[in-house]
């Protein structure tokens, strides 16, 4: 057994579930009021059970911006979508909310994790890269 030393040596589910756990207990990201009653996407039927999915995909999208820069509020709505079912008419893909990922960036903004990029989209900053390293560095991984 030993410490992960990157976000790259851990598993991506105990990762984002630690960086989750991490974003709540640190308080500098504010709930939007609208969590408990807005859908994720135009493809969806319901709000998602999980009282804590904000910071799970706050987490998760911390994540994809540090392994892969460059990405916007597009790419995360292409990540983030699904399949539509049309009834008995054939499914269909559909981009998830554009408005929850635009928040989502906007706070890590505000938390100095990520930055604009100056070839488009976000990247990650030196303090978020060490933010995330140091919470992986928690993780415990299993020798091969």
């Amino acid at each position: 057994m030993e410490t992960a030393r990157t976000v790259k040596d851990v598993s991506p589910h105990e990762f984002v579930k630690a960086y989750a756990a991490h974003l709540k207990r640190s308080g500098k990201m504010e709930l939007p009021h609208w969590t408990d009653i807005v859908k994720t996407g135009r493809f969806k039927e319901l709000a998602p059970y999980d009282p804590d999915w904000y910071y799970i995909r706050s987490a998760s999208m911390a994540r994809k911006i540090y392994l892969r820069g460059g990405l916007g509020v597009g790419a995360f709505r292409r990540i983030y979508g699904g399949s539509k079912s049309n009834g008995s008419r054939p499914s269909h893909f559909c981009k998830s909310s554009g408005s929850i990922a635009r928040h989502i960036l906007q706070q890590l903004q505000n938390m100095n994790i990520i930055d604009f990029d100056p070839k488009g989209g976000r990247r990650i900053t030196s303090s978020g890269q060490r933010d995330l390293d140091q919470v992986a560095g928690r993780i415990v991984v299993a020798a091969p």
